[in-house]
């Protein structure tokens, strides 16, 4: 049966020592809580409910997707009470309920099937995921009698020997919803924190003689709990470690995977190369047989196949189609479109502008709010000049122009199809088809100027001073 799926969302995370909420803060390009919500959608959940508490609108946009729910933990009385504010989702459930917290984005989808896997065969009123782990320090306690889990001891209510215990709980609960509710109005808060522990169920359990179950994790790193900045630095290089892998047995090269970011929603084409300091994040997508150089940057753009990126370049919400070549160090800004075999040289900056196929802006120019057409030559120095200080203006450019090194392009204005513009020319009106475009103060010739200025510096530098 499909589970109902409650996350706990609603604490601030104190330890993170931030003024944002410990589910927003990102991880791999995205909040915390948006890694949750990704890995439970694969499980094909009745219902989701996310328990927002702090920060409660701007946890409820980040978790905001088709099926999914927020409820409102107005005062942060523990976790017991948090799960309370599902009570409507919980009562109408027909399968299990499923629990996490948004701070363990690392789990993965089949531990969690396992769990449910579990819970269904042991026909357990309440099923654990727990890990072994080395320094248990912050976690609860697992308590057993044999194989049968007793109940869950925390951190500040454990005596010497337990806190000798390495079964440490995940904080991931696989539930029959009808006895969590009972089971949750029965607890109470009677321990160090004064809270109202969602643990305390499995106690419950046992003392109406209710099989309690547990699950251990097969990788400890998957319970790993986002609690400070370390944390999350250790998750960082988990998903790092995950993601490289999964794309380099896919037929991606990296030299030193280490030092390449890739984005959980990114895509990757074969043969592409991705060299130390490159760094893809959003839903980027990019093509087969790309050579991308150290130290760029792509975010939510569309890159075909055997284009090359060279060193340093930023990429953003722009698409470069195949064959093309940009950098080093260019700047696509939002909006940027360059088409097949077209070249962005270095330090260019194009700006919501369309560049035609094979067309060439190679050298120190600015291209903003301009249509490129095909086989344009951009020279050295050339700016599109798109904003009056009021409004932005387009530039259009026909096929095969020649635009000079140096020369302006003063928005509104139409280059006709193989046209020239000089170099240095400052163009303020429309320029026909195949005409030639000057604007430029004539050339004059002051024979021997350069040695009479010569003669008088000789003079006032042999005065005394």
């Amino acid at each position: 049966m499909k589970p109902t799926v409650v996350i706990l969302a609603a604490g601030l995370g104190t330890r993170m020592k931030s003024g944002l909420a410990k589910a927003l803060h990102p991880l791999a390009g995205k909040p915390l809580v948006r890694h949750v919500l990704d890995t439970v959608a694969s499980l094909d959940p009745e219902k989701i409910v996310v328990v927002v508490g702090h920060q409660a609108e701007a946890v409820s946009a980040a978790a905001a997707g088709p099926g999914i729910q927020t409820a409102i933990q107005s005062e942060q009385l523990g976790t017991g009470h948090a799960v309370l504010q599902a009570r409507t989702a919980i009562e109408a459930a027909s399968g299990p309920v499923l629990i996490l917290c948004a701070d363990t984005p690392l789990i993965m989808p089949d531990t969690l099937r396992s769990l449910l896997s579990i819970h269904e065969k042991k026909r357990a009123a309440i099923t654990l995921l727990t890990a072994s782990v080395q320094d248990p320090f912050g976690y609860g306690r697992i308590v057993r009698t044999g194989a049968m889990v007793m109940r869950v001891v925390e951190e500040k209510d454990a005596t010497a020997a337990q806190k000798k215990i390495r079964e440490v709980n995940a904080g991931v609960y696989c539930v029959d919803g009808k006895f969590l509710l009972s089971a949750l109005a029965s607890v109470g808060n009677k321990n160090a924190q004064g809270e109202y522990y969602l643990p305390d169920a499995v106690a419950a359990a046992r003392k109406l003689r209710h099989t309690t179950a547990a699950l251990i994790a097969p990788d400890p790193l998957e319970v790993l709990g986002v609690n400070t900045r370390y944390d999350l630095s250790l998750a960082e290089g988990v998903l790092r470690q995950r993601t490289n892998r999964r794309w380099m047995l896919a037929g991606v090269t990296m030299p030193e995977p280490d030092r390449v970011f890739i984005g959980t929603d990114v895509v990757l084409g074969t043969d592409t190369t991705l060299y130390p300091g490159v760094r893809i994040e959003g839903a980027t997508s990019v093509g087969q047989g790309c050579d991308i150089y150290p130290g760029t940057r792509i975010t939510d753009s569309v890159i075909g196949s055997t284009v090359t990126i060279k060193d340093h370049c930023v990429i953003e919400q722009s698409t470069v189609a195949d064959g093309a070549s940009v950098g080093p160090f260019a700047h696509l800004r939002p909006g940027s479109d360059i088409g097949i075999r077209a070249r962005i040289g270095n330090f260019v900056e194009i700006k919501k502008s369309i560049i035609g196929e094979g067309s060439k802006v190679n050298h120190l120019s600015y291209i903003g709010d301009a249509t490129v057409g095909k086989g344009v030559n951009i020279g050295a120095g050339v700016i599109t000049c798109n904003y009056d200080g009021f409004e932005k203006h387009r530039t259009e450019i026909g096929d095969d122009v020649f635009v000079g090194s140096d020369a302006q392009l003063v928005a509104p204005v139409r280059i006709g199809a193989g046209a020239l513009i000089a170099a240095g020319a400052t163009i303020t009106r429309d320029v026909p088809p195949d005409a030639l475009g000057v604007s430029r103060a004539p050339q004059e010739i002051r024979e021997g100027f350069a040695a009479r200025r010569r003669k008088m510096k000789q003079k006032i530098d042999g005065k005394p001073k």
